[in-house]
């Protein structure tokens, strides 16, 4: 059957992945056969190189949930971290081709499937690639969600996805995904650390996110965050900081209809406008 490919940016040559082998809801078996043994050192060495950062910078829970991923030294098959996985908190990952729609992207979530790419960057994209890879997906979304109260902050964020995708508001639900699920720090016994994917599986953001006086941090508010437009070409010069997990779960409790309403008719904040004390 086959799915189109999915642009989210800009970029100079087309999305990667074989959408060919993607479903209706965009997903399809992980191809182990295909990874080479250089696909598993490359995942081998940028796990040992994350790994190494993580002490003083990267969330506790985070920490302490990354041994549940299973194997370091390569590629791990998604059925032996679902096994791990749904026994924990009821997730289970799925393969798909490259990023997807939103509205399968958002069912999937609202269902506790959580979509992993399933190619892996090149050796010579071994510092930085424009889009996320297996190693991003795994490494820096899936550790957490073992963690109960984050697991259902990511379903209670789907279903609230497609209730946004109904009221024409994607946009501003998905700078709430990007600053807290991909970009977001927490204060943990009065100190920051990162618990975004985006950052936790960059070797350069994770220390700038945490230490640079450079970005701005700001108390994570739901209407400021739904207002700041993002770049995804550079580090981020704004976060947004929480307190715990139960804040995100509970502040994704509300009814968003009303705030969609309200800041239609605001201006929106820069990627790196200065609009608030930080923290």
């Amino acid at each position: 059957m086959g799915q189109a490919p999915v642009v989210y940016g800009q970029s100079t040559r087309p999305p990667r992945g074989d959408y060919s082998r993607a479903s209706e809801d965009y997903t399809c078996p992980q191809d182990y056969a295909s990874y080479t043994e250089a696909d598993h050192d490359t995942y081998r060495r940028l796990y040992e190189r994350q790994r190494a950062l993580l002490p003083g910078l990267a969330s506790q829970a985070f920490i302490d949930a990354l041994p549940s991923l299973g194997a370091s030294d390569r590629i791990p098959r998604f059925e032996e971290v679902n096994e791990r996985l749904y026994k924990a908190t009821g997730w289970e990952l799925v393969g798909v081709p490259g990023l997807i729609p939103e509205v399968p992207f958002f069912t999937l979530l609202a269902n506790r499937k959580f979509p992993v790419t399933d190619w892996i960057r090149k050796p010579e994209e071994f510092e930085y690639i424009v889009e996320p890879d297996i190693f991003h997906d795994l490494f820096g979304h899936v550790p957490l969600l073992f963690n109960p109260v984050f697991a259902d902050y990511v379903q209670r964020y789907g279903q609230g996805g497609l209730k946004a995708q109904g009221l024409g508001s994607c946009e501003m639900l998905s700078r709430l995904y990007w600053y807290t699920i991909e970009f977001g720090l927490i204060r943990e016994a009065g100190q920051l650390r990162a618990y975004g994917a985006g950052i936790l599986s960059s070797s350069g953001e994770l220390a700038y996110s945490v230490q640079s006086p450079e970005p701005q941090r700001i108390p994570l508010q739901l209407e400021r965050t739904m207002r700041t437009r993002y770049k995804i070409d550079t580090y981020q010069q704004t976060y947004f900081v929480i307190d715990s997990f139960e804040q995100l779960f509970e502040m994704t409790a509300a009814d968003f209809a009303p705030i969609y309403e309200r800041l239609q008719g605001l201006p929106e904040f820069g990627a790196d406008e200065r609009g608030a004390v930080g923290v």
